[in-house]
């Protein structure tokens, strides 16, 4: 992917990003997709559901209410979602097996790590609009994340409906006024 979070906020006023600092793992550091949603809390069962259907590039974006007690998502099921087709995940909560995720063909971002798993109950919710980090998160709608964060574009809009060319041209020309003004 080469478009940019930053590139693609400066070019649609639309784009909401979230107010959430993500660290990243994963062999993908950037990663685009429709979502779909999870809302779990320390609970791994549903997540293991998702994951283990084809995830024709999407993203799963899972709503933990924050929590870094317990890992919603882990090495092993990285190995499903990548083997399946997922293009990453967006995870409100913890993960664990950080290293091991690190080498895999997938893209994570998570509030963080932690060693103990998610139980396995089956509670939670799926493919229902979840809200964090000042955002909404609908099934069906496009999400972009890299190394500056997560973003959801408006509804029915793509990345490659938005034209970042002119804005990516006005900063460079803008970069280099100031720089001559020194």
């Amino acid at each position: 992917m080469t478009l940019k979070t930053s590139d693609l906020c400066d070019a649609c006023d639309e784009a909401l990003p979230c107010a959430l600092s993500f660290r990243g793992w994963g062999q993908r550091r950037a990663f685009a997709g429709n979502i779909r949603t999870l809302r779990v809390h320390e609970d791994i069962a549903l997540m293991r559901d998702a994951v283990n259907q084809p995830g024709h590039g999407q993203v799963l974006v899972i709503d933990g209410g924050g929590s870094l007690s317990r890992a919603i998502f882990g090495d092993v099921m990285a190995g499903v979602a990548s083997r399946n087709g997922w293009a990453g995940l967006v995870i409100h909560g913890a993960i664990r097996d950080g290293h091991e995720i690190d080498g895999m063909d997938i893209g994570v971002k998570a509030l963080g790590t932690v060693p103990k798993r998610g139980q396995r109950t089956g509670a939670g919710e799926v493919d229902v609009p979840v809200t964090f980090g000042g955002i909404t998160f609908v099934p069906g709608r496009r999400l972009v994340a890299d190394d500056d964060g997560v973003i959801v574009l408006p509804e029915g809009v793509t990345e490659a409906d938005i034209r970042v060319d002119e804005v990516v041209a006005a900063t460079a020309a803008y970069a280099g006024t100031t720089a001559a003004n020194k």
